[in-house]
């Protein structure tokens, strides 16, 4: 897998596109989440990697968060129904439209607070490039998904 940045304009702007894509009716490929809740999850995990707190981590994990970064950051694609921490679990129905103007939004607001390193609650310092390459995985596996 190329490793690509939400920080470049045209990866960017591509993965803008693609979420332009997606429908009310875009069904998954595999998973259980709807289009609405994919997209509610994906603003979720962003808008923690802009610096919302995240909440209700099990103790295990942190112990385990540089192994979990490093399994993030690889250049592997995520396998297809991989669990997700409990913040990030979509199961009520999410309106499309509403969700999709959420994520867009957290992306935007991802360019706008720049190229900085960051603390993450489970992974510790990120590097730019580093938020900048899991961002981009992390979206570009829940859009193809959704086929797109």
């Amino acid at each position: 897998m190329e490793i690509k940045s939400i920080y470049d304009l045209t990866t960017y702007e591509s993965m803008v596109g693609r979420i332009n894509q997606l429908t009310s009716e875009s069904q998954p490929q595999w998973g259980k989440m709807s289009v609405g809740q994919m997209l509610a999850h994906c603003a979720e995990v962003q808008d923690v990697s802009n610096g919302k707190p995240l909440k209700g981590t099990p103790w295990f994990i942190n112990l385990i968060g540089g192994f979990v970064k490093k399994m993030v950051l690889n250049k592997d694609p995520y396998p297809k129904n991989i669990r997700t921490h409990p913040q990030y679990l979509t199961t009520e129905p999410e309106d499309f439209e509403t969700q999709k103007e959420r994520l867009l939004l957290s992306l935007k607001a991802m360019i706008a607070l720049g190229k900085i390193s960051s603390r993450h609650p489970i992974f510790g310092e990120m590097t730019p490039d580093e938020k900048g390459w899991g961002m981009y995985k992390h979206l570009d596996h829940h859009l193809g998904q959704f086929g797109v």
